[in-house]
């Protein structure tokens, strides 16, 4: 079972040297010319894979780029990596675990073994127990301590297990099914708790505690004032098992809360919290739009893990847009990538590939514990399309940093208003064919002359207008955001990022930086409170302990 090992660092493979040099020789590349010089480009750089049309057109790139991209690929030994990873075997190094979300999505009748166990069954017992719930509570025969039907459902998690299953549930809000409303609680703040628990009513609202330890700080906290909140509004202690479901490798403890065996479901060491949407974890997904559009969406995703794992490198979507993010942070200087989809539903996609990429691939050791000597993951950042451009947008048209984009955009909107869909798609292609061509000062003086200016005048405000252009972009078109395209859809940056990380020889499956961020706040924790007397190990922590212990008011 253990992980392919790569012989080489990549920064030593033949084709990583010679894509330095091809970097030198792309100093003085023209998109403009490339496109004026080959009527063909849009079709050369395209894929339509899976319902979705990836145009790569406009990015620094000629046939030779790709081809040595494609090399780096090949001497990593890429494909290795890929089986590895859907073969079960510990492609996460330092927990010694497989990473076999994929399986969650795999049809029934399929096979799939780690440690001698067929994981398939496992998958779709799972698969079965949510099904019948997700009827009960659509049914109306889930009933509250007071009959009435269960009309809120309240998901408590953090990180993935929130990020995940919040945008799957707003990007298909068209789909939602009638009677159910799905909320989500993942911040320890009280105020959120507070907002959110003024909109509800005790009897008829059901809650999910969704966490693999049943002891993540902010879950715990908030399933326990959730609990409180139910008791102190006359909720009975022996009818508490009727509002509160657990997703959870820890039954014990999700017993002990007072939540049914029957109602708990499992989570399993090989899915990562930010791999874990396809799972139980999906269950407010499934509550929200059904569990058909739910299998769906697994149908989706289960597309393109096929395209991943059967294309050839030159024709697979997943490795192009891991091949081109590498291509522009290690041989580009690029720290940060936009991703900026055109589409209300889709407004939480940007978060979640937060965590995704920047949870998986930000990491500074290689698999086997040396330093990288070379960036890895970016800064992702974004939100919804034409609201950006009217504001941070200006930064990726005339600011000094290289920041490559992905425009995310619907063919067909669901909700139809005269010709504001067709405006929308015009701001998404527009503002990505600025990018590319941008207004060189040639441009920019003819137009300020045309509109009348002093010669004076052209010449102070035309260095102003000037858009250096020449700036990469991706295009992903969907037909619309439906179950089994926004299942494609993920899935595809799920293996983007693993792609990377199998180049750079990284593990995409351990969050070691999280989980130090959570050790010391239970020191700190202790000192607020008095329980801890020892002072903290740095002056600025210890004032700032001794700040809020002298002005809180709790």
């Amino acid at each position: 079972m253990a992980y392919y090992q790569q012989p080489h660092h990549v920064t030593g493979l033949p084709a990583w040297q010679a894509l330095r040099e091809h970097r030198q020789q792309m100093a003085g590349f023209s998109m403009r010319d490339a496109f004026a010089n080959n009527a063909q480009r849009f079709e050369q750089f395209s894929l339509n894979q899976c319902g979705l049309l990836l145009d790569y057109s406009k990015n620094l790139i000629s046939e030779q780029t790709l081809q040595l991209l494609i090399d780096l690929a090949e001497q990593s030994q890429l494909p290795a990596s890929i089986q590895s990873l859907f073969k079960g075997e510990q492609v996460n190094a330092s927990e010694g675990r497989a990473a076999l979300h994929t399986a969650l999505r795999s049809p029934i009748g399929r096979t799939l073994k780690l440690d001698g166990v067929d994981l398939i069954p496992q998958v779709h017992r799972v698969l079965n127990q949510m099904t019948e719930l997700v009827g009960r509570i659509h049914s109306g025969l889930w009933r509250g301590y007071t009959d009435k039907p269960i009309t809120d459902v309240v998901n408590i998690g953090i990180g993935g297990s929130f990020l995940g299953p919040e945008l799957v549930s707003e990007a298909l809000r068209p789909f939602t099914q009638r009677g159910v409303w799905c909320h989500y609680l993942a911040n320890i703040d009280g105020s959120e708790f507070r907002e959110l628990t003024a909109r509800l009513n005790p009897q008829t609202t059901l809650f999910i505690v969704s966490s693999k330890s049943f002891g993540t700080l902010e879950t715990l906290k908030n399933a326990l004032a959730a609990r409180d909140w139910y008791l102190a509004l006359g909720g009975p202690r022996d009818e508490l098992h009727k509002h509160f479901i657990a997703v959870t490798s820890n039954a014990p403890a999700a017993i002990e809360f007072g939540i049914k065996a029957e109602n708990i479901f499992p989570m399993w060491d090989w899915v990562g919290g930010r791999y874990s949407l396809w799972s139980a974890i999906g269950l407010p997904i499934a509550l929200a739009i059904g569990i058909t559009n739910f299998k769906e969406l697994l149908a989706g995703a289960y597309a393109m893990d096929q395209h991943f794992t059967q294309a050839p490198l030159g024709q697979n979507m997943p490795v192009i847009l891991a091949l081109l993010g590498i291509w522009y942070g290690n041989f580009w200087g690029a720290k940060s990538q936009a991703i900026l989809p055109y589409d209300h539903y889709l407004r939480n996609f940007t978060k979640h590939l937060q965590q995704l990429d920047m949870e998986s691939n930000g990491k500074s050791v290689r698999q086997d514990g040396s330093s990288v000597d070379f960036s890895t993951g970016p800064v992702i950042w974004g939100g919804v399309g034409c609201n950006g451009q009217h504001a941070y947008h200006q930064l990726l048209h005339q600011g000094t940093e290289l920041i490559p984009a992905d425009f995310i955009v619907p063919a067909n909107s669901f909700s139809p208003l005269a010709d504001h869909h067709q405006w929308l798609f015009a701001n998404c292609l527009s503002q990505s064919q600025a990018l590319m061509h941008g207004k060189n000062r040639a441009e920019a003086e003819d137009e300020l002359r045309q509109q009348g200016l002093s010669e004076a005048d052209v010449q102070r405000l035309a260095p102003h207008k000037v858009i250096p252009g020449n700036r990469p972009s991706n295009m992903l078109v969907l037909n619309r955001v439906d179950p089994l395209t926004l299942g494609a859809l993920i899935a595809l940056y799920e293996h983007k990022v693993f792609v990377q990380s199998a180049i750079w020889g990284t593990n995409a499956f351990d969050q070691w930086g999280v989980e130090l961020g959570k050790e010391l706040g239970k020191g700190v924790y202790q000192r607020l409170t008095g329980e801890l007397k020892e002072p903290a190990s740095d002056a600025s922590t210890q004032g700032l302990i001794d700040h809020f212990r002298d002005r809180h008011r709790g």
